[in-house]
C-alpha cells in the first residue's frame, strides 16, 4: 500500500525587520514583499511610512555613524600633526648635525693652517720679491693655493679695500688729503680665514683722510 504522507518539511524563517541590523539602513519594503509572494494587482501604490520606533532606530544609527566618522577624522588629523612635528624635528636635527660637522671640519683645518703660517709667510715674502713668478717654487705655491681653496681657506687683506676692524689690524696710519675713507694702503702681513672663521687678521697700513 502506497504511503501518501509527505516528507516533513523544514521550517522557513523570514526576516521581516525594516531596519537592517548590520548596516543600519532602511530595507526596501518592496524587495521583501516580492520575495514572499507574487505582487498583487490590488496592492496599494506609494511609499510605506516608518513607525515611530523605526524612525528613532534609524536616527540613532545615523547619529552613531556620524560620531564614528567625526572621531576617525579627528584621529587622522592628530596623526597628521604628529607626523608634521616629527618631520620638522628631523630637519632641525639634520641641520644641527651638518652645522656641527662643518664646525668640526673648520676647526681641524684651522689647526693645520695655524701650523703652516710661518711657511705661508715665507711664501708671501717670496711673492713680494718676485720669486713666485716662475720656477719650481711657483708651482709649489700654486698647488698650496689650490688645496687651500678646496678646503675653503682664503687670504685676508688686499691693498685698496676698505679698512675693516673685524679682519684688519692697523699697525700704521698714513694721512692723505685725497682720501675720503679709511682704506688699506699696504699689507704688511697677510691674514687667513677658514670659511667664516677668522684665523689671523691681516696686519695693514691704513690710509686715512687728512684732517
Amino acid at each position: 500500500m502506497a504511503n501518501d504522507s509527505n516528507p516533513e518539511e523544514e521550517p522557513v524563517f523570514r526576516d521581516k525587520r525594516r531596519i537592517d541590523p548590520e548596516t543600519g539602513e532602511l530595507r526596501d519594503p518592496g524587495a521583501s514583499a516580492s520575495a514572499e509572494a507574487p505582487a498583487s494587482e490590488d496592492a496599494p501604490e506609494g511609499e510605506e511610512t516608518l513607525s515611530d520606533a523605526d524612525e528613532a532606530l534609524l536616527a540613532e544609527t545615523r547619529a552613531s555613524m556620524t560620531e564614528e566618522v567625526e572621531a576617525a577624522q579627528a584621529e587622522a588629523a592628530q596623526h597628521k600633526d604628529a607626523l608634521a612635528r616629527l618631520q620638522a624635528e628631523h630637519v632641525n636635527y639634520r641641520n644641527r648635525i651638518e652645522r656641527e660637522r662643518a664646525g668640526d671640519r673648520d676647526a681641524t683645518v684651522a689647526g693645520v693652517v695655524e701650523r703652516l703660517l710661518p711657511a705661508l709667510d715665507d711664501l708671501d715674502l717670496a711673492r713680494k720679491h718676485g720669486d713666485l713668478e716662475d720656477g719650481p717654487l711657483a708651482l709649489v705655491a700654486q698647488k698650496i693655493e689650490g688645496a687651500f681653496e678646496a678646503l675653503d681657506v682664503h687670504r685676508v687683506g688686499e691693498v685698496g679695500e676698505r679698512f675693516d676692524i673685524a679682519k684688519h689690524e692697523a699697525i700704521a696710519q698714513l694721512s692723505n688729503a685725497e682720501a675720503t675713507e679709511e682704506t688699506v694702503a699696504d699689507v704688511v702681513q697677510i691674514g687667513y680665514r677658514v670659511g667664516d672663521r677668522l684665523l689671523r687678521a691681516a696686519k695693514v697700513a691704513v690710509q686715512v683722510p687728512a684732517e
